[in-house]
């Protein structure tokens, strides 16, 4: 998607700030000599100094100027946030906060999805499933198929809170399926897990969802925690994920 000159500008600034190019606490460069600097008008900087407020990552204020606010205020759903993570070098911190928002969110989104799935619901988890199970046996892109799988139980779970919540997640979550899947056999293995998951929402068994979904979750862990042992470069999630060769 092509920005424009505020999202551009936008982006210039967040990645900066994210990157500590600019340090908590610090104040960032006055409106003329951000203008001087980006190339851009004074409305263009008033306006993207105002997204990144309402991002969490700077403050500004009479007297005060505008200045860095520490990350645990930066708004982590927001998809610009996380991108501008990713290029900047995802933690072994960050990635271990997300496994434990996994743990919390996703068991009690699969319950839900187990009583309340449409038709409609289960035809769209099973045509993502069908997409991961391609991608295994003859190549392909199966984070893509794996993040419409994960985001396909959080709609089905018709919980207006937990639906904004997979559009926020989406960044995050492509971000584990990523490390997993970067481990040999890891989307292979990881199939007869997803299915039972989805055999479960079948079934409209709430309580084997949630099990499942736990197994499947556990699993993730024990990889994303092998890679991070072997030091191995984790991936930067604003590029296109990697397709899986064919057997």
């Amino acid at each position: 998607m092509i920005k424009n000159v505020h999202g551009n500008t936008v982006d210039l600034l967040g990645e900066a700030i994210v990157a500590g190019r600019y340090a908590v606490g610090q104040s960032i460069p006055p409106e003329p000599v951000l203008c001087e600097q980006l190339g851009v008008s004074r409305t263009v900087v008033r306006e993207s100094i105002k997204s990144l407020v309402a991002k969490g990552l700077i403050h500004t204020g009479p007297k005060v100027g505008t200045h860095v606010l520490p990350s645990d205020q930066w708004n982590w759903f927001d998809p610009d946030v996380i991108a501008w993570q990713s290029r900047a070098g995802l933690s072994p911190e960050f990635i271990r906060d997300l496994q434990d928002l996994r743990l919390v969110v996703e068991p009690a989104a699969v319950k839900l999805a187990a009583s309340r799935a449409t038709d409609a619901d289960i035809a769209e988890i099973e045509e993502a499933y069908a997409g991961m199970h391609r991608a295994v046996m003859g190549g392909g892109d199966y984070v893509a198929s794996d993040l419409r799988f994960h985001q396909g139980l959080l709609r089905a779970s018709h919980n207006r809170m937990l639906v904004q919540m997979s559009k926020a997640l989406g960044a995050l979550l492509r971000t584990s399926f990523e490390i997993s899947t970067s481990k040999k056999d890891g989307p292979r293995n990881s199939l007869p897990l997803h299915r039972a998951v989805l055999d479960a929402v079948v079934a409209r068994d709430p309580v084997l969802a949630e099990r499942a979904v736990l197994v499947l979750i556990e699993g993730a862990h024990k990889d994303i925690e092998q890679v991070l042992g072997s030091r191995r470069r984790l991936p930067r999630v604003h590029r296109p994920a990697l397709p899986l060769k064919a057997a």
